[in-house]
């Protein structure tokens, strides 16, 4: 049990060509294939947007004023 040869993954392909048509399994690997770039795509997306507030958030840091403490300021 496990074990997939040759043989039976040609059975199987035959059985479903023979159930379904060889027009709607080109449909079914044209779905699948779009619907795995749509996936991709997202995932990029949205480590873009990740990115963009790692960027935004790192530069908000760096505008904030710095404290200024009663040593630092020179009278006079």
């Amino acid at each position: 049990m496990g074990n997939v040869g040759v043989t039976e993954i040609l059975l199987i392909a035959l059985v479903a060509l023979l159930l379904f048509g060889a027009g709607r399994i080109a449909d079914i690997g044209k779905g699948l294939g779009q619907g795995i770039k749509n996936f991709k795509q997202g995932l990029k997306e949205a480590e873009d947007i990740d990115a963009e507030r790692k960027k935004d958030e790192a530069s908000s840091k760096d505008d904030k004023p710095s404290e200024v403490k009663p040593a630092d300021v020179k009278q006079g």
